[in-house]
């Protein structure tokens, strides 16, 4: 075990569209913990909630195999795609970089089919559902609400750009990063039952795409950007609260656990940040740049890097406990069940860890690079990968994995 960690003390009622312009600070009378109609909780989204834990109480079988394969992603960019959720209907819904969104069920028939952008890169989002509806954005800078039930579009905002980070749902409100040109960046509180923007920050620069954390204890909103800056709000009033440089790009979600703010940079660390001031609590470094979502569970954060390593890290101290290497580039997102960890990786193949020792429980191999985040169910596993060699007449696949 090489230890590299240190220390360092850190409705549904209309449909609408709106055009949001680059605003600083609240708009009128808007209230974050307002009462509302909608629910107060997605019923699923990215990451598996609002902390971006990436933590699943399912557990995954001993053995697997694979059910059934769907066509999914057919573009070359190297960014982590979107990532099947279970919805509510018992279907799968699933963006993809075509610009479709899907609902698939449990045996891979495909129940609709929506397209909502023509953009070269589609999404590379996973779909937020709450109140009946998967609300998912795009490489054309637009968020849109899709009616679960047939696909049907409740409305569509223009918010920037580009839009590659998954919506955050809370209380009726999908908080989001949006892309500029420029290069610029900001992010927005969008009302759920009609798409209209509610708040808006111009602060963050340089294409962020890092999907919202969203702390309520710790009363702070926060993410990440290209710019290699961590950008924390307050919450519920959405003040301006601190910023970190980290050095390097800031591309994943930031998990939010015990106070701390954990974030995978492209300087080749991940920092833990005091969610309250930011102050850095710990840096570990790693031997490449990191981009990969990390899972964050009783102590321990696993995450992976373009060292080829997934890192299991002590959340307390930044110590490293083992390393696994997977022989490829991990940019997607680590998972983490109750006694394992699942990670892919740019060798098409995906990864069953056990959680104690990084030994390999179980893998599969695959076609594409696996970049999504493996959603585990009772009875399976599922998950996309990319295009082979980015080439869209050799697509990648959505996957059912059962034992």
């Amino acid at each position: 075990m090489h230890e590299r960690g240190h220390t360092r003390r850190a409705f549904l009622a209309g449909v609408g569209t709106a055009v949001a312009g680059s605003l600083a600070g609240c708009q009128s009378g808007f209230d974050p913990l307002a009462s509302t109609s909608l629910d107060e909780f997605a019923a699923t989204q990215f990451r598996q909630g609002l902390l971006n834990q990436g933590y699943t109480d399912r557990a995954i079988p001993a053995s697997v195999e694979k059910a059934w394969e769907l066509p999914t992603n057919h573009g070359d960019h190297t960014a982590a795609k979107g990532s099947p959720v279970l919805a509510p209907s018992g279907d799968l819904v699933v963006a993809d970089d075509t610009g479709r969104v899907r609902a698939v069920s449990t045996d891979g028939e495909v129940r609709w089919a929506t397209t909502i952008t023509q953009a070269g890169r589609g999404s590379h989002g996973t779909a937020a559902i709450a109140n009946e509806t998967a609300y998912v954005g795009a490489y054309d800078g637009a968020l849109s609400a899709l009616d679960l039930a047939t696909g049907k579009r409740r409305w569509r905002t223009d918010l920037g750009d580009a839009i590659g980070a998954s919506p955050t749902y809370y209380n009726g409100v999908l908080y989001v990063a949006v892309e500029h040109a420029a290069p610029s960046g900001s992010v927005a509180a969008v009302d759920a039952a009609t798409g209209s923007v509610q708040w808006r920050d111009s602060r963050p620069t340089n294409h962020p795409h890092s999907t919202v954390a969203l702390d309520r204890e710790g009363g702070r909103l926060l993410f990440g950007s290209n710019d290699g800056h961590v950008y924390a709000w307050s919450f519920p009033d959405l003040e301006r609260a601190w910023t970190h440089d980290t050095g390097g790009d800031v591309k994943a979600p930031i998990a939010v656990a015990d106070g701390l703010a954990i974030v995978p940079s492209w300087a080749g660390t991940v920092t833990a940040l005091d969610v309250e001031d930011g102050a850095v609590e710990w840096e570990f470094e790693a031997d490449a740049d990191l981009m990969c979502a990390p899972a964050v569970d009783s102590g321990t954060v696993y995450v992976g890097s373009h060292d080829d390593n997934l890192y299991a890290i002590a959340l307390d101290s930044g110590e490293e406990r083992w390393r696994f290497d997977t022989g490829g580039w991990v940019i997607g997102s680590a998972v983490a069940t109750p006694d394992h960890v699942l990670v892919g990786s740019y060798t098409s193949t995906l990864y069953a860890l056990e959680r104690e020792s990084g030994d390999v429980a179980w893998a599969v191999d695959n076609r594409g690079h696996v970049t999504s985040a493996p959603l585990v169910t009772d009875d399976a596993v599922y998950y996309t990968e990319r295009a082979v060699d980015g080439e869209a007449d050799r697509p990648g696949s959505l996957y059912k994995l059962t034992a």
